[in-house]
């Protein structure tokens, strides 16, 4: 479980380099080529991301570190994800970061 903490490490800054697009396609090719090897290894050894936006708040899975008041969105509703959480063989080794509906 320590090496998949720090795997997550590199997923996130993985996440955040990949959210800002280059205008070398070459350069953005590789970049999602590495990414997707990682997310390979990750899913081969079955750590796997929870699934967040648009569920109900579960404090097994989530940890709220922000609250907003949305009309139309359901109490206790999560609506954004801080940093994505993840399992490893149904354990919870990392809770996802979100801000829930209030």
């Amino acid at each position: 479980e320590d090496i998949i903490m720090d795997l997550l490490q590199v997923v996130d800054n993985f996440e955040r380099a990949l959210s800002v697009k280059s205008t070398d396609e070459n350069y953005q090719k590789g970049f999602d080529m590495i990414y997707a090897g990682l997310r390979g290894v990750l899913d081969k050894y079955e750590v796997k991301e929870i699934e967040c936006l648009g569920l109900e708040f579960d404090p097994m899975y989530h940890q709220a570190v922000l609250t907003d008041h949305i009309e139309g969105k359901k109490d206790n509703e999560i609506i954004e994800v801080m940093q994505k959480g993840y399992t490893y063989k149904d354990k919870v080794i990392r809770p996802a970061m979100v801000k829930v509906n209030k």
